[in-house]
């Protein structure tokens, strides 16, 4: 009997899970990485201090600048305010949102990855708690090897502290978008918040201390979709973070290089690159799915060009197209003119549209709405005289931050008169005003009645803010009568 042949290595099947090797990245200093500090700066400060900037909308509103009132049922930001039907403005920022992810995909990769995403952006800023804990690299690799003791168990619990810390303030100030700051806050500490403040505050604050302090590239490389989505949007003339290896190849170091003159390229095989990754990749290898395009191995390796004497740019921002061109002794095309093309201007073109659709919305709304719901049993009611009556319930919405006085009127239904509840038949009359409260919907009872012999039509419900001609509704309805009228 034949005695069957070992595996080979790369015969080997693919688990479907591998263990985490963490991830220990120097730290460097570059334009690169300047930019995401000043990127990480602008969105935690965006984040946490924007609940707590005022807005004077008058005494009859909020004066809370951004503020998700879930009770009432608006959305306020700044000047604006948005309710419930208004719901396509939220839905016209979020198609921007993604067109926008879109556009900046398409033109320079995972750049949104790099410097914007939350995980991105808290991930750093718990990698940088490492360093003033740990220190740099060597350090903390020592650390992680050495084993558990005292000193070891202390500065784990110090930082896990600063973590913990870091993330309950990002869960807290969540919850300061959806009611009043100040007030949320003093209730949050004298324990009478409502109990879904304090529930949210909690989830919130342990997926930052689990996502941002322990699985960090784990939720880039697998739970994060868009690496998955985004491979399918870039092509040859997409921007990325590129080694190039036809100048870097082969690799030596600069003894090799020196002993051996134009049989080394420009890469001394330092691991600088690798050892910057916040992801741990290789880029040497080529773009895979854990380089979120941060670009700090761009800074560490322009740095050791430098120090080498060599010129800078083995590692560099470049499309497939451009380099091939670098290949063949051509000069690199400007940045610029590689982001400026019809892929990207079509993304921007409309980016840009929908934004001006919804600001042109925005100038020209009224905030004045009416709508009517018609009894419906009975459809009508003959009264003595001949003469008959429907019912309505009419919703008339002040979207204004003061008290406004209304005028409902009866557009096209000859002779009809109507009264409300609070009103004796014979007051009805053609016109009813109202004064509705600020930012409020109210509700009226109307009974409308029509003359013998009338049939049954459409008509309409007019409504007018008094003294403002431009903000008006009206509501088309219909008036039943019996057949033969």
């Amino acid at each position: 009997m034949n005695k069957p042949e070992p595996i080979k290595p790369e015969d080997q099947p693919i688990g479907l899970y591998a263990k985490r090797e963490p991830v220990f990245n120097r730290r460097i200093d570059g334009k690169f990485r300047r930019l995401k500090w000043a990127i990480m700066v602008i969105c935690l400060g965006i984040y946490w201090i924007t609940p707590w900037i005022r807005w004077d909308r008058g005494p009859y509103a909020p004066n809370q600048a951004v503020l998700v009132d879930l009770a009432h049922r608006r959305f306020y930001m700044f000047s604006i305010e948005i309710w419930p039907q208004e719901f396509y403005f939220v839905a016209g920022l979020l198609i921007m949102a993604g067109i926008g992810l879109f556009l900046v995909t398409s033109a320079v990769g995972r750049a949104w990855c790099g410097y914007s995403c939350p995980q991105t952006v808290w991930t750093d800023l718990f990698q940088h708690v490492d360093r003033l804990f740990d220190g740099d690299r060597n350090a903390r690799m020592r650390l992680y090897k050495a084993p558990w003791g005292p000193a070891k168990i202390a500065r784990r619990l110090a930082k896990w502290s600063v973590y913990l810390a870091i993330s309950f303030a990002t869960g807290g100030a969540w919850i300061f978008y959806f009611a009043d700051a100040p007030t949320l806050q003093h209730a949050f500490w004298t324990g009478t918040a409502p109990a879904v403040a304090y529930a949210t505050t909690f989830v919130l604050t342990m997926t930052t201390f689990v996502l941002g302090g322990f699985m960090r590239e784990q939720v880039c490389i697998y739970m994060c979709p868009w690496p998955r989505i985004q491979t399918a949007m870039l092509d040859e003339k997409s921007l990325l973070v590129t080694y190039k290896d036809w100048r870097g190849e082969p690799r030596g170091s600069v003894k090799k290089a020196e002993k051996n003159p134009g049989q080394f390229g420009d890469c001394i095989d330092c691991n600088q690159c690798v050892a910057v990754c916040p992801t741990g990749i290789d880029i040497r290898e080529g773009p895979t799915i854990g380089c979120i395009t941060c670009a700090l191995c761009i800074d560490a390796c322009d740095r050791v060009m430098k120090e080498t004497g060599r010129p800078r740019g083995l590692i560099d921002y470049a499309t497939l197209e451009d380099s091939e061109r670098e290949k063949a002794g051509q000069p690199p095309t400007r940045h610029l003119k590689l982001i400026w093309r019809p892929r990207t201007i079509l993304y921007f073109v409309v980016w840009a549209s929908i934004g001006l659709g919804l600001l042109f919305m925005l100038g020209t709304r009224v905030h004045t709405d009416l709508t009517v719901a018609k009894d419906r049993n009975p459809p009508y009611i003959l009264l003595s005289d001949g003469s008959v009556r429907n019912a309505y319930t009419l919703r008339l919405r002040n979207m204004e931050g003061r008290p406004r006085q209304m005028e409902i009127a009866i557009e096209d239904l000859p002779g009809a008169k109507m009264w409300t509840e609070d009103m004796a038949m014979e007051q009805a009359t053609r016109a009813l005003t109202r004064m509705v409260p600020a930012d409020e919907t109210q509700s009226v009872r109307v009974y409308v009645v029509a003359p013998a012999n009338t049939a049954s039509q459409e008509f309409e419900f007019k409504l007018q803010a008094v003294g403002d001609a431009r903000e008006k509704d009206e509501t088309e309805v219909q008036f039943d009568a019996p057949e033969g009228q």
